[in-house]
């Protein structure tokens, strides 16, 4: 069984998906920048924890959506103009 590292892994996925991985991780260090940054907020695992997962889930899931709306556009638009590889001319 061959060994594939986490990079490898990362360099098959599509690219709507790689959107949204690195809209979550950016989600993920902006609410935990934020969470240390404000002064009212407890700084607990708990807070870290529900924060992070909530805006990495929303900033994930929406840039994901946008970039797979993205690619399916252009894809009809491909197919539209009669190009089979969706490459400009």
């Amino acid at each position: 069984m061959q060994k594939t590292s986490a990079l490898d892994r990362l360099r098959r996925l599509d690219g709507p998906t790689k959107v949204g991985l690195a809209f979550a991780l950016l989600g993920i260090i902006l609410t935990v920048i934020g969470i240390f940054r404000d002064p009212g907020t407890p700084v607990t695992a708990w807070s870290l924890a529900v924060g992070s997962l909530i805006s990495g889930v929303v900033w994930g899931l929406v840039s994901w959506a946008i970039a797979v709306a993205t690619v399916e556009v252009e894809k009809d638009l491909a197919q539209a103009d009669g190009t089979a590889d969706g490459e400009p001319d």
